[in-house]
């Protein structure tokens, strides 16, 4: 019983570096690093969602405008705010749940992409959490 109740912690990450897998910058890829430093890559998602990422990483929200700034503006306008962001394995694939606020309500929004979903958390500068257990096999492959 013990052990199922370790299985189900979280690790919280946060991006750490990210950059391209290709001289041409089509393939995206980001490190994601917990607390105690332990990290992995994670790519094949698109050289554009990179260079949001960095941007939002320097704190560039507005200059080029984006898919994430629309889904804030919408989001802002019905006082709807992002509290974190959960990465998960499907398959072999990392998918993500975005969850959301209001006043005395909530909303998850389920299985879109780590990638984007990463973005927009960079974008809202909330936590990223993933499963320990998945974290731990993740990281040991590097």
């Amino acid at each position: 019983m013990q052990e199922d109740r370790k299985d189900d912690e979280y690790v919280y990450v946060k991006v750490t570096k990210v950059g391209f897998a290709d001289p041409h910058g089509a393939e995206g890829v980001l490190v994601l690093t917990a607390e105690d430093g332990r990290s992995f890559p994670m790519s094949a998602f698109s050289g554009e969602v990179a260079e949001y990422i960095a941007r939002f990483q320097r704190g560039d929200r507005v200059s080029v405008p984006s898919v994430y700034k629309m889904i804030a503006e919408l989001a802002d306008s019905q006082s709807i705010f992002l509290t974190e962001v959960e990465v998960y394995e499907r398959g072999n694939v990392l998918r993500a749940d975005l969850y959301f606020s209001r006043r005395g309500s909530s909303l998850i929004l389920r299985n879109y992409r780590a990638s984007d979903s990463i973005a927009l958390a960079t974008y809202y500068d909330v936590p990223i959490k993933m499963k320990k257990k998945l974290f731990d096999k993740l990281a040991s492959q590097v």
